[in-house]
Order: structure tokens, then sequence, then C-alpha cells
């Protein structure tokens, strides 16, 4: 008889099953996630305070704000007694990125309000994507691409500075698609290197 191919079960204990990670590995990237998990709903209810409410209209105050909790969690040596005060700090930054974003959402909502929902289901997609990748491939093999997306950032940075003058809407879109091919490979470089650091021991998930 001809074979069902809707038969077949999925293992999903397979299918999420890296072995050529380490235990100890895999509990740190949960960790990661989750910190990442945390800031991103975080940094949504500060834009949601702000876009809503109105509250927070120091965009000048809370920028420094953001600038120095963030030089504060980098200059904060990572241990277990520093852990919790370093997470608050996270969540500050996060919420107050939030904050920051609140005029740039309110634009985006009175052009076309599907702008926001269909933005954060492409990035979270792509981010999906590249993320696993990373998990899936084999160790090492994306961090060669460190030079080549630190140098086409800087180039990137170079053209938008150049376009400020130039004005060019053709510099402006090229910008913009090369601008998310190279945040894609940082999410590939960036998972790799995580998993690297982890395994040299390097347990810190917070920053």
């Amino acid at each position: 008889g001809t074979m069902n191919v809707f038969d077949r079960s999925i293992n999903f204990d397979a299918l999420f099953k890296f072995s050529h990670i380490s235990a100890s590995t895999q509990e740190h990237l949960k960790r990661v996630y989750g910190s990442f998990a945390i800031c991103m709903f975080v940094a949504a209810a500060g834009a949601y305070i702000n876009v809503v409410t109105h509250l927070f209209q120091f965009g000048l105050l809370t920028g420094l704000g953001s600038l120095g909790l963030m030089v504060w969690l980098t200059a904060t040596p990572h241990s277990r007694e520093t852990e919790q005060k370093r997470l608050g700090m996270l969540v500050g930054f996060a919420f107050l990125t939030g904050i920051n974003l609140g005029p740039l959402l309110q634009m985006c909502i009175s052009i076309n309000p599907s702008i926001i929902p269909t933005a954060f289901l492409g990035t979270a997609t792509i981010f999906a994507c590249f993320s696993l990748s990373a998990l899936y491939a084999r160790r090492r093999s994306y961090l060669y691409l460190g030079g080549f997306l630190l140098s086409g950032l800087t180039l990137m940075l170079l053209s938008s500075l150049i376009n400020a003058f130039v004005r060019s809407t053709w510099l402006f879109t090229a910008n913009l698609y090369v601008a998310l091919m190279i945040m894609c490979g940082f999410v590939l470089f960036d998972t790799q290197l995580i998993i690297e650091k982890a395994e040299s021991g390097d347990k810190d998930y917070i920053w």
C-alpha cells in the first residue's frame, strides 16, 4: 500500500535538542533569552505609557537616563552579589528606551497603525530564524562574520552621514536594506559569541 506521509509524528524533543552545546551553556542561553524577553515586555510597557498616557514627556532626560544606566551596567562587574542590581539596571534601561520610542510610535500610528504589529512580527520571525540557525550550526562557524559586520556597519554610518547632506532617496533606501542584512548577520554572530563565551566560563547573561 501507499505510505501516508501525514501519519508520521514530529519529534519536537529531537527538534530542539542541541547536543553539541553543553548543558550549562544551554541553561545560560535560557537565562539570556529570559532577560531579553523581560526587557522586551518592559520596553513595550514604557512605550505604551508614553503613547497612551503622555507621561514622561522628557525626551532628553529619559535619553540621558537610559545612557547613564547602560554605562553603569557595563561598569558593574558580574557576580552573584551584583546580579539583582544589574538586572534592575537592565530593566530600567529597557523601560526608559521604551519611553524614548513613544514619539516614533505615535508617528507610525498617525501614518498607518498596522506598521507596529507588522514590524514586531517581522522582527520576531527574523530573530527566531537566525537565532535557531546559529544554534544548529557548527560551533564558531559564524564568528568570522564579526569583522565584515563591523566594517559594513561603519560604511553604513558613513553613508548615512553623507546622505544627511545629499538627501538621496535611493541611498536612504539602500541603507535600510543593508542595515537589515547587517543586523541579521549580527544575530548569527552574537548568538554564537554568547555560546563560546559561556563555554569558556563567562556566564554573564545580563549584558
